[in-house]
């Protein structure tokens, strides 16, 4: 019997488990009272972003207050949104918003939601090739990262990257 349950019940554990991931990398409706955090993200980002490229044989990004300004816009836009995406409307799409920043060089951007911190942050993009591809990506040099906090536990994250 017990084989005969764990048969049936591992499909849903596979279910579930995808299920979570996609939380992870997608957005829901919510409603809420934003708290944005900016620098102090940036500081604690700055040791895992150097960790990873380190890995990787590249050097630390520097943190950038442009980028952070414009990762900050991003994550204010998706909590109060309540849905995480990456064009979120009124006239506030990437290229926009890193142009109005002063960012004038190729960039790229990682978003994410869930109940997680830095150390699940860096985990879950590290696992996602196109996430990671975007952190190790040579020709970047520096960084801006912001959450803001939407419902609940709920926190949108953006992380920037440019030359």
């Amino acid at each position: 019997m017990t084989k005969t349950v764990a048969k049936i019940f591992w499909p849903l554990g596979v279910a579930m488990a995808a299920l979570m991931m996609a939380l992870v990398l997608s957005g829901c409706q919510s409603i809420s009272l934003l708290r944005v955090e900016g620098a102090g993200a940036n500081a604690s980002a700055e040791q895992h972003l150097a960790a990873i490229r380190k890995g990787a044989g590249l050097s630390p990004l520097a943190p950038d207050s442009q980028l952070e300004a414009a990762a900050r816009q991003q994550a204010e836009l998706m909590a109060a949104a309540g849905r995480m995406k990456h064009t979120t409307g009124r006239g506030k799409d990437f290229l926009t918003r890193v142009r109005g920043n002063g960012v004038e060089t190729a960039a790229a951007e990682n978003i994410a939601y869930g109940r997680f911190g830095l150390d699940g942050l860096f985990k879950a993009w590290v696992n996602s090739p196109g996430h990671r591809r975007n952190m190790l990506d040579p020709r970047f040099t520096r960084f801006g990262l912001a959450s803001a906090k939407g419902e609940g536990d709920r926190r949108y994250w953006a992380l920037i990257v440019a030359r």
